[in-house]
């Protein structure tokens, strides 16, 4: 598939999960998942230090989440990252978009391997989906 495709298989769904979500409305982890909620769309974040990210309750990991997801948006620092690929494998997830900076070549390999759509290498989901910085 080409990245076009894969991105429009990725926003083809429903229920997101967006890994290293962050409390820090400065940080990228915060702006995607804003991105999520001014789209409309059901998001839940995860952060195991947190409780609620933008009045939303927070989960541990993707372990954590009881209802299907059909896609995560991941902003962690690459070896976090190989670790949330292989928990999304287990978990079944389907849609992997890996944000600058937080991709590495294991993480792409395995996501590939086990038949995850996985986004990487750019573009940012803030610059497709239109983020807007309305604090």
């Amino acid at each position: 598939m080409s990245k076009d495709a894969n991105i429009t298989a990725f926003l083809d769904g429903s229920n997101y999960a967006v890994v290293g979500a962050s409390t820090d409305r400065s940080k990228y982890g915060n702006m995607v998942l804003r991105t999520y909620l001014q789209k409309n769309m059901s998001v839940i974040p995860v952060n195991p230090r947190a409780t609620e990210v933008e009045g939303i309750a927070a989960v541990d990991s993707l372990s954590d989440i009881k209802e299907t997801v059909h896609g995560i948006s991941v902003i962690t620092p690459p070896a976090i990252t190989e670790r949330v690929v292989e928990e999304a494998i287990q978990q079944n997830i389907g849609h992997i978009w890996m944000q600058p900076g937080a991709e590495s070549d294991a993480a792409v390999a395995a996501a590939e391997a086990a038949g995850i759509n996985v986004i990487h290498s750019g573009p940012c989901l803030l610059v497709v989906l239109g983020f807007r910085d309305a604090h």
